[in-house]
């Protein structure tokens, strides 16, 4: 659990990284410019570890695994696009719906629904809690209004 706690760590921080940069970043007449730089960033940064590990058997790996690539490539994108309209119009504050929806989205119906994994009664009332942050944070929000 230390590790996966750690490594979630470092994926949280990254996207703190990434809101951060996008939120400090000025204004373009393209909006995406930020977007499409990150990704850029991103990609060059994720080939050098790839290199890194020298398997050699990238290539093989992507066209054996085409339509999970092309998957994930659509996730990625569809998120990154999110997160750029979400912190754009809302703000780095709203981070906690996308957090809790992706809790929903990844947990239950990827993890459970869809690979069937286990889930007991303690992940249960924890996706309430979650559910239940979502319905605290719109009221905070709305009593602000």
């Amino acid at each position: 659990m230390y590790k996966a706690l750690l490594i979630a760590g470092l994926a949280a921080v990254g996207n703190a990284m990434f809101v951060y940069g996008q939120r400090k970043s000025s204004l373009s007449n393209n909006s995406f410019s930020y977007l499409i730089g990150a990704v850029i960033v991103c990609a060059a940064i994720v080939a050098v570890v790839a290199i890194s590990y020298r398997s050699g058997q990238a290539v093989s790996f992507v066209a054996d695994n085409i339509v999970m690539v092309g998957i994930g490539g659509l996730g990625m994108a569809t998120t990154y696009l999110g997160f750029y309209l979400l912190y754009t119009n809302y703000g780095a504050i709203y981070y906690v719906v996308y957090a809790v929806l992706s809790i929903i989205t990844t947990t239950v119906i990827v993890g459970v629904i869809i690979l069937g994994e286990s889930f007991n009664k303690f992940q249960a009332i924890a996706m309430i809690l979650a559910i239940l942050s979502i319905i605290l944070f719109t009221i905070g929000r709305l009593s602000q209004n």
